[in-house]
């Protein structure tokens, strides 16, 4: 790859990164080498094209015209690659994913690592944690998210949806009973994780309209396996995402309740960036987790049809 190459690209991801840090994690490189390049790039063109300072970052008029046009430079030789296929189009280079802590380890890690037996000559770096990571910020090339997605510039693409359900432990509900409404929730332990619910409202459905319950418990916690742990061990009820018990629903371990007042499954999105400017690593993986995602998603539909 020419050097005028990797200044457009570098220039372009610091930019879209908001800094220079920004976009040394982007590609990959030290913040001295990015920087370098920046003052490089300028140096040859013989004009400024940034205004750095401790706060912010912003571009000159010259380093926004250039801007423009790199990024639609950039794009085209994307494309004719891809066109060409072959070598020209294979992937390569530094793929960064994220997805929630659980959901990540169960279902995309072992997408991420099946790309990296079929495709050598890339790398990856996968980011698991419970909330939404900006994906310009940290340099992410897809993210994989559950739930309404906000309205923003990313592109997502659907990979499969997830229910919500609330269960607890046989030995649980022998002693304090099995709830027949969303109401009698408000009589239990209710064991809460802030990544699917924020507040202490539990969300239901009843005759097609929305019904929020608040709940009570002694535990919460940010992520949910703890809640779920304590929840199979008999402390109390915990709302959790369908694939996150299926086993443990399957074997018995947990029940579910209240199934009739079940809100609609969530989806499970890729979140990417505009697809004009996609390297092949990316379009590559995510033609993987579509094809990967939903059948990993089906036994856990699977389980939770025979549970009812």
């Amino acid at each position: 790859m020419s050097d005028r190459v990797i200044s457009m690209q570098t220039l372009v991801r610091v930019v879209d990164g908001g800094s220079l840090s920004a976009g040394a994690r982007a590609l990959g490189k030290s913040l001295a080498a990015v920087s370098r390049t920046v003052t490089q790039l300028e140096e040859r063109l013989g004009v400024r094209l940034l205004h750095r300072s401790t706060r912010k970052l912003t571009l000159t008029e010259a380093g926004a015209s250039y801007y423009d046009s790199a990024k639609r430079i950039l794009a085209e030789i994307e494309e004719a690659e891809i066109s060409l296929g072959g070598r020209t189009a294979a992937a390569r280079g530094r793929l960064t994913v994220t997805a929630p802590l659980l959901f990540g380890r169960l279902h995309v890690a072992p997408v991420v690592v099946e790309m990296l037996e079929t495709h050598r000559d890339v790398n990856a770096d996968l980011m698991l944690v419970d909330r939404n990571v900006s994906l310009v910020e940290e340099g992410i090339d897809v993210a994989v998210r559950i739930g309404r997605l906000d309205d923003s510039a990313l592109v997502a693409r659907v990979l499969g949806e997830v229910s919500r359900v609330v269960c607890a432990s046989p030995s649980y509900l022998r002693r304090h009973g099995t709830p027949k409404s969303p109401e009698e929730l408000r009589e239990h332990e209710c064991l809460r994780f802030s990544g699917l619910t924020p507040g202490r409202e539990w969300t239901f459905l009843r005759d097609g309209k929305e019904v929020r319950v608040a709940v009570g418990g002694r535990f919460s916690c940010n992520v949910g396996e703890p809640a779920i742990d304590a929840a199979r061990a008999g402390v109390g009820m915990v709302l959790a995402l369908g694939y996150q018990v299926a086993e443990d629903l399957a074997a018995g371990r947990l029940v579910q309740v209240l199934r009739t007042f079940a809100t609609p499954p969530l989806p499970v999105n890729a979140v990417y960036h505009s697809p004009r400017l996609m390297a092949v690593r990316v379009r590559v993986f995510l033609d993987l987790l579509t094809l990967r995602i939903p059948q990993r998603l089906a036994p856990a539909v699977s389980n939770r049809t025979n549970a009812e």
